[in-house]
């Protein structure tokens, strides 16, 4: 069997041994725990309350609304009282108002909460109803699957890619879900072809995972219009450009998205998200989130409830056996570092990293040898190191000019650098200044044309 790539990128140790053979586990919050639920869990403007202090809320329960296109709505995932309305620490590191509720362990539901069958529903009530679930990119993007799966008019989409290379190191919250709830990832990637007949879909797994391979290719061997293509096991290999030309061949243009060269790209557990939102009439309410590295006591994956801290999952599970010198969300390569676990778990968290100090040992920075090596393994082929010697000079324009904000943010340059050169987070950082410019400078413009 031909194993698919694409050129450059890096090989780390992928350190999934800890809990790639444990299954998902199944933990609700605490009685009377409070959880809490960011505006903001999503690519695009964050969502506006439409509960009050005071209010009962159930089950499904809509709490936060979607007043503009690129957004996705909230839902209460567990039935209590709400107590506040607040600023809280997201795991990404910025403040967003969120929603505090006071659990009561009732777990009541809202009336409604029904499936459908998919082949009865028109492709316009498909997306209605993916987009009043609140699916998103769970990934790590967040970006609104609704306005994913429905491409500007006379756009023909060839392929529907299933991101199940989970190429960060340490993760394996997508790998349990591939082996525990298969069916469900391939009658998700069914309700998306409905949407996109004349497509192929295509579930595209890393190499690493050869019992995942085996089991989706046995339950899609009767169904022409489904494959699972093999990947070698490389970083960042789940990128969506890369899995797009790993897979077809295409290469998505700078500044373009996957569906300019026909292509969608989503994720395993959005795609069985899109699944329990039209044929069990769930809104997206729960995720499956990999706790690991050297301090948990019980390293493995978890089912959880969205808005739940990762310090009452920490307790739940057993704590830790040392105490953390280093904590991530999400994968080593691209995941923030946080500071507290007194944050609440979004859409978006796939994985608290908890490393001890020897696991967590940083190299310090020495001056650039010129080796090269940055360049020969970024897979955007740009030059890494003189984009860092751009942002030192302060000449954002310059890095605008030498590509700096097609930089996908992944972390190989920094990786494989011999001086352990921050060149990921400079550039990271310069990216966000520059972008904003941008953003502010159409802002004007737009202003300008209205008068």
């Amino acid at each position: 069997m031909q194993t698919l790539t694409f050129k450059r990128g890096v090989h780390p140790h992928d350190g999934k041994a800890l809990t790639k053979d444990e299954p998902i586990k199944v933990i609700l919050p605490k009685e009377n725990s409070e959880l809490f639920f960011p505006m903001s869990q999503h690519i695009g403007a964050p969502c506006e309350p439409i509960v009050q202090v005071g209010d009962y809320v159930k089950v499904g329960q809509k709490i936060g609304e979607a007043k503009a296109f690129v957004c996705s709505p909230i839902f209460s995932s567990i039935s209590g009282t709400v107590t506040d309305i607040r600023p809280m620490l997201t795991p990404g590191g910025a403040m967003s108002p969120s929603i505090v509720i006071k659990n009561d362990g009732k777990m009541d539901e809202i009336e409604g909460l029904t499936g459908k069958d998919y082949q009865s529903m028109s492709n316009e009530e498909i997306i209605t109803a993916i987009k009043e679930a609140g699916v998103v990119g769970l990934g790590g993007a967040g970006f609104p699957t609704h306005i994913k799966l429905a491409p500007p008019p006379g756009t023909a989409i060839d392929y529907v890619l299933i991101n199940a290379a989970e190429c960060e190191p340490y993760l394996t919250c997508d790998y349990r879900l591939m082996l525990e709830q298969g069916e469900e990832l391939i009658k998700g990637l069914q309700i998306v072809l409905k949407l996109h007949p004349n497509a192929k879909g295509v579930i595209g797994i890393e190499d690493n995972k050869p019992e995942a391979i085996a089991y989706l290719n046995g339950l899609c061997k009767d169904i022409p219009n489904i494959e699972v293509a093999t990947l070698k096991a490389k970083f960042p290999q789940g990128s969506e450009k890369h899995l797009i030309k790993a897979i077809t061949g295409r290469e998505v243009p700078s500044g373009a998205l996957p569906s300019a060269v026909g292509c969608i790209v989503d994720n395993v557990d959005t795609i069985i998200s899109i699944y329990n939102a039209i044929t069990e009439g769930k809104p997206l309410m729960r995720r499956v989130v990999t706790i690991t590295g050297g301090a948990p006591a019980n390293p493995g994956n978890y089912q959880i409830r969205i808005g739940m801290t990762f310090t009452d999952l920490l307790e739940q599970i057993g704590g830790f056996k040392v105490s953390p010198s280093k904590m991530i969300a999400g994968g080593p390569m691209m995941g923030p570092t946080m500071y507290t676990t007194d944050v609440a778990t979004t859409k978006t968290s796939s994985a608290l990293l908890c490393f001890t100090e020897e696991e967590a040992i940083t190299p310090e920075e020495s001056n650039c040898i010129r080796c090269g090596k940055c360049v020969s393994h970024c897979p955007m082929g740009l030059m890494p190191f003189m984009l860092n010697a751009l942002v030192l000079q302060d000449n954002g324009e310059a890095f605008c000019k030498e590509n700096g904000l097609d930089c996908i943010e992944c972390g190989s340059c920094s990786y494989i650098c011999p001086a352990k050169r921050q060149l990921a987070q400079s550039i990271r950082a310069t990216k966000k200044v520059e972008m904003g410019k941008k953003a502010a400078a159409a802002a004007a413009a737009r202003a300008a044309v209205a008068k």
